[in-house]
């Protein structure tokens, strides 16, 4: 990196707000301190913007300002001074104690707590101009706490089967009653979903307090022993895509964000967003069926923008 901007400026002593204001908007852009009036960022689009925005408002107060160019010949000279490792280091030890923490008495509101780390690290990301390996390492462990939350907030998962999996005719599967466990977290309303909206428009979902309760005649989801599960890495939802050959436009990107928020692996970016609204709907709404109505509108809602997504012109 050889080219920065250099902000020098000058308030007036008597507006302490206005100096408070602008001390506020440097820090917000990850601005570093070269001296008393004298600030440095790189010389990037979104740091001339935040620049330029602070010259403004100073010299609207009558006060001065100058954004600088400043050039670097070694191009090395001022990175350390906006070395986060500290920043990272204090939110991973919030993250630690967090997931120390975390029971699944409190998963539910402990996904609040998540949203304010997970803020803080999109923020602090968005100011690490040389991103390194902290930012990795904070990034994964984020995700590590998310997925804990996810599997606490649906004890008893199915273990996984070895087997193959039949393709099933959808037109024998008409009318059923389909029945998991109580309290349905990611994959078990996705399941349900799908369900109703590829698989059986009438199904009747039976939510059972223990799965030892599902009737004979009743096609059970989501937990050992059941018709549809877990399968080799698939989880149920993955499983009943595959036993009724499913692939709707959009259902596969559905089928990853399940999976991920259901047991792990690589993070789709709606992931954060999805499971803060199913875990707000699971917080307000005790009604199960209740709960189902308005998490299938999300599902309806996703799977329509990606949908839009892979055929923009249809």
């Amino acid at each position: 990196m050889t080219d920065w901007l250099a902000l020098i400026l000058g308030l007036p002593t008597a507006n302490a707000t206005e100096r408070m204001r602008a001390w506020r908007a440097l820090k917000a852009s990850g601005a570093a301190v070269l001296r008393d009036g004298a600030y440095l960022l790189p010389n990037i689009d979104a740091c001339r913007e935040a620049l330029a925005a602070v010259e403004r408002d100073i010299l609207a107060i009558n006060g001065t300002a100058y954004v600088l160019p400043v050039v670097d010949p070694s191009g090395e000279r001022f990175i350390e001074l906006f070395d986060r490792s500290e920043d990272y280091s204090k939110l991973r030890i919030e993250i630690e104690d967090c997931r120390e923490q975390l029971t699944t008495e409190n998963a539910l509101s402990t996904t609040k707590q998540i949203r304010k780390l997970r803020k803080g690290y999109e923020q602090l990301s968005s100011i690490d101009y040389f991103p390194g390996e902290p930012k990795r390492q904070i990034n994964m462990a984020l995700q590590e706490l998310e997925t804990a939350v996810s599997r606490a907030l649906s004890t008893h998962e199915p273990h996984s089967r070895n087997q193959a999996i039949t393709v099933l005719n959808r037109s024998d599967y008409q009318g059923r009653v389909w029945a998991t466990r109580k309290r349905p977290w990611v994959d078990r309303l996705a399941c349900a979903w799908l369900i109703r909206r590829f698989i059986d428009p009438q199904a009747q979902i039976l939510w059972l307090e223990h799965p030892q309760d599902c009737p004979t005649d009743a096609l059970g989801f989501d937990f050992d022993e059941a018709t549809f599960s877990h399968v080799g890495n698939r989880v149920s939802f993955e499983t009943l895509q595959a036993s009724f050959e499913l692939q709707e436009p959009g259902l596969n990107r559905i089928a990853a964000l399940v999976h991920y928020l259901d047991i792990g692996g690589v993070q789709p970016v709606e992931a954060a967003g999805i499971e803060r609204v199913l875990a707000g709907l699971r917080e307000t709404i005790i009604h199960d069926d209740h709960l189902l109505a308005a998490a299938s509108a999300i599902f309806d809602g996703l799977l329509a923008g990606f949908v839009k997504e892979e055929h923009p012109n249809e």
